[in-house]
C-alpha cells in the first residue's frame, strides 16, 4: 500500500529514486512486483512519450514503459539531497 503521495509519476527524466512500496490492492500491483519492481530497488526515469504517457523507466538493468495509472501504484523514496 502506498504510504504517501510520492510515486513514479513524480520522477522527471534522468531522476533516480528507490522503490518504497507497491499498491498490491490493484490487480496490476502484483504483476509489477513479479516484473522486479520490489521495495529497495533503484529506478530511473528515462523519458516520456511525446504525448506524456507512457514513461520509460530503467530498473534492474532493463527498460520498461509504464502508463501513469501503473506508475502511480509504485511509491518511491527520493535520493538524499547532494551535500557539498
Amino acid at each position: 500500500m502506498v504510504r504517501d503521495n510520492r510515486t513514479l509519476t513524480d520522477l522527471g527524466a534522468g531522476q533516480t529514486a528507490t522503490i518504497r512500496d507497491i499498491d498490491l490492492s490493484h490487480p496490476a500491483g502484483q504483476r509489477l512486483l513479479e516484473l522486479g519492481f520490489t521495495p529497495g530497488t533503484p529506478i530511473t526515469a528515462i523519458g516520456r512519450a511525446p504525448m506524456g504517457d507512457p514513461t520509460t523507466f530503467q530498473v534492474r538493468g532493463y527498460r520498461i514503459g509504464l502508463r501513469a495509472a501503473e506508475a502511480r501504484l509504485i511509491g518511491i523514496d527520493p535520493p538524499p539531497p547532494h551535500r557539498r
